[in-house]
């Protein structure tokens, strides 16, 4: 069989071997440009999930109204919501809290201003919406003192919020990308229950120390610092600690419970809006911002080796089975509760429910709707208040544990 296509390309004309050579030619050379375009998205993602970011503008502010003292936004999914929230502004206020929905149609959402915006004031149109709604402890109108928890990075900013007899402590983690000041709504609900609260930072999040390279590692290192902060609170009398994660902070907090020399005073965890798998959270992400799998999946596989981390400028290699928690749920040894909505939008809840179908004896898992990533409390606090409230009573960490009991 090879003998007669060895006549028949011999027979052939010049043109028509030309013609093929130049097709082969004009092929070879796409193939290069698709795959040195993968290679290039790839790495342009890679290096955006662990690089530390600017918060970024998310709806537009299309009128104020300081008469009524309301505002007008663009709609999106979330400044349509129900409930209390934060805006993140520029000009003569930095930040405005917002209240109910007054009127919306396909376009906007009026909502009412919680935070008095005089006559002269002066808004840039771009604006960020948020749920953190405190943006500073004295808001709270609790006492509490900064303190500055040592780690290997060096000292890590922090709120302490004292109350009850300082036994049990509650250390509040925030998410990525934005700062301790996003815990700063679940303090007075603790505060009210006897618990002391620490609400710490962490390298690279823009107030605790930076990091070598300067970005994340996803949980992967982070959480010594958060470790550090369990050790300050066992050294101040706490004999009993409760982690609280808010998205990336929940991941953070999965690995103290899992790695830490303090694992003994650990006794129990409340996750946020939890990133469980951070595979499952990137793949999710990729898909919302139409990024082929290839590209996801080249972005994931780049992170996990240390030979690419100069070119991923990740520091080092990010362990994604290590921070697959579903996969290590045999190691959990610590009660926990997590909160997720499942039309969160950002951090899918999947693995939060696999992790329930996983560990059912350790893990309790309540699901919201409507809401989104974060923004549990702001959507619904009363629900939010109630189900920690009872999980920490059903646990015994409050003195409510005897009634619900009776």
């Amino acid at each position: 069989m090879a003998a007669p296509r060895r006549a028949a390309i011999r027979g052939a004309s010049p043109a028509l071997l030309t013609g093929v050579r130049a097709a082969l030619t004009i092929l070879s050379v796409a193939l290069t440009g698709v795959l040195a375009a993968t290679a290039v998205a790839s790495i342009h993602m890679a290096r955006r999930v662990v690089t530390p970011a600017l918060r970024r503008a998310d709806t537009r502010i299309l009128s104020l109204d300081t008469a009524a003292q309301t505002i007008t936004l663009s709609r999106t999914p979330d400044t349509e919501l129900p409930g209390r929230y934060g805006l993140f502004t520029s000009g003569t206020s930095d930040y405005v809290k917002l209240g109910t929905v007054l009127s919306e149609d396909a376009t906007t959402v009026k909502r009412k201003l919680l935070t008095h915006v005089g006559v002269d004031a002066r808004l840039s149109p771009d604006a960020a919406f948020s749920g953190w709604y405190y943006d500073r402890p004295e808001q709270l109108q609790l006492a509490h003192s900064p303190e500055l928890i040592g780690s290997s990075v060096g000292p890590c900013p922090a709120w302490l919020f004292p109350a009850g007899d300082g036994e049990v402590w509650v250390i509040q983690v925030h998410g990525r990308g934005t700062t301790r000041a996003e815990c700063l709504r679940a303090v007075p609900l603790f505060h009210g229950l006897g618990i002391t609260t620490l609400v710490v930072s962490y390298r690279n999040d823009g107030e605790a120390p930076r990091s070598r390279a300067g970005t994340y590692t996803l949980g992967a290192t982070e959480w010594r610092d958060v470790d550090a902060a369990v050790g300050f609170a066992r050294r101040r009398g706490a004999r009993r600690i409760i982690l609280m994660g808010w998205s990336m902070g929940g991941a953070i907090a999965l690995q103290v419970s899992l790695n830490s020399a303090h694992r003994g005073s650990i006794a129990g965890l409340i996750l946020e809006s939890p990133v469980v798998d951070w595979r499952v959270v990137l793949e999710y992400q990729a898909r919302m911002m139409n990024v082929p799998h290839t590209v996801s999946g080249l972005a994931i596989e780049a992170l996990r080796h240390e030979w690419t981390a100069p070119i991923t400028r990740a520091g080092s290699a990010i362990p994604f089975d290590r921070l697959d928690v579903v996969s290590r749920a045999a190691e959990l040894r610590h009660p926990m509760l997590i909160l997720h909505s499942d039309d969160d939008g950002f951090v899918p809840s999947d693995a939060s429910h696999d992790l329930v179908v996983a560990r059912p004896d350790l893990v309790q898992l309540e699901v919201f709707e409507v809401a989104r990533h974060t923004k549990l409390w702001n959507y619904d606090q009363d629900r939010w208040t109630d189900r920690i409230t009872v999980w920490l009573a059903e646990q015994g960490f409050t003195e409510a544990s005897v009634s619900a009991d009776a």
